[in-house]
């Protein structure tokens, strides 16, 4: 049987090989309601089914976007990539995504490896973008929006969450119940000081702490941010002669290792600990206790960043603060600090 080809279309539709495209593509002109049935009919009728490798090396741009993030086992990125992927699907495209596993020189690979299939843009979820990947993205020409974290290496569109004002928010709620300080579990020792979210969680640790007239020294805990390793160093801080009150953990996955390490040295939260965590993954409302937690509208972020990525109108040229697309944290209360729920 031959291959259907456009021309077939065009002529069943009564219509040029042109409109046929414009209805395919979606543009970029409009098509009349009743051509764009008759051409939608015919393309039933037929089986016509598009060559987009052909469309691709016409346009030079395929229908993927390329997302590359640190760990999708991590379920903050994987519940992330899920937002990107619905959010892309949305607008006809697929996702590619590509683990940086927190490696300079495979964050690199990736991007090489996404901007030579010609995707229609990135999304990325950079821990430390490097000088490296960011002249791999102006040798290129990409087009990339920076998602949850914003490296200084590259100053390009950003879609972040208020991560300062989400950790201030969850300390002075944690103090509003009547501990006496809050500790911190931050990152480690090779957490960005710059753009990255926990950076600033730390950073908004110690503003609500000063502002409450408590000092810090002594109470910020380094701690990867993955729960199993994190509750190692949990053991260690709960076990040792000067447990906090409460602690406040940069991440939801660090929390949870900390109530599993806390349930182990029967420490009784929130009666004897203080928790909250941040990010509000699904596993949050499940742990035992309920895990209280900052919440930002992921989805919504998720969907900013496809649109971005894809509209050109939309990025325009500015200022870095005209550049960065800042969604507001929120607390969700539960019963890890005291909370009915």
């Amino acid at each position: 049987m031959a291959k259907v080809t456009r021309d077939d279309v065009a002529r069943l539709a009564g219509t040029s090989t042109a409109v046929v495209s414009y209805v395919i593509n979606n543009g970029p002109r409009p098509v009349a309601p009743a051509t764009r049935e008759r051409v939608l009919a015919a393309i039933k009728e037929l089986g016509y089914r598009p060559d987009r490798v052909a469309q691709a090396m016409a346009s030079r741009r395929t229908d993927l976007i390329g997302l590359i993030v640190p760990d999708a086992r991590q379920p903050f990125f994987g519940e992330m990539a899920h937002a990107v992927e619905q959010a892309a699907s949305e607008r006809g495209k697929m996702v590619l995504v590509g683990n940086s596993d927190y490696i300079a020189e495979r964050e690199v690979h990736y991007l090489r490896a996404f901007l030579g299939m010609r995707v229609s843009g990135l999304v990325l979820v950079s821990h430390a973008l490097n000088d490296n990947a960011a002249a791999e993205i102006e040798a290129w020409d990409a087009r990339v929006v920076l998602l949850h974290e914003r490296p200084e290496a590259i100053d390009d569109v950003a879609v972040v969450t208020d991560d300062l004002g989400g950790a201030q928010l969850a300390v002075r709620h944690l103090l509003e119940h009547g501990y006496e300080y809050v500790a911190c579990m931050g990152g480690t020792a090779e957490t960005p000081s710059v753009g990255d979210p926990v950076s600033d969680h730390v950073e908004g640790w110690r503003r609500a702490m000063t502002e409450a007239g408590l000092p810090t020294e002594g109470r910020l805990f380094e701690a990867p941010y993955n729960r199993y390793d994190a509750y190692q160093v949990a053991l260690g801080i709960l076990a040792g002669p000067r447990r906090p009150p409460a602690i406040f953990c940069s991440t939801d996955d660090q929390a949870i290792g900390l109530l599993r390490a806390a349930r182990e040295l029967r420490i009784d939260v929130p009666r004897e600990l203080g928790v909250i965590g941040f990010d509000d993954i699904k596993e949050a409302a499940l742990a035992d206790p309920k895990l209280t937690t900052i919440a930002s509208d992921r989805p919504a972020m998720a969907r900013a960043a496809v649109d971005l990525v894809l509209d050109d109108g939309l990025r325009v040229a500015g200022s870095r603060r005209e550049r960065l697309k800042v969604f507001p944290s929120r607390l969700v209360t539960r019963q890890s600090c005291g909370c009915e729920g």
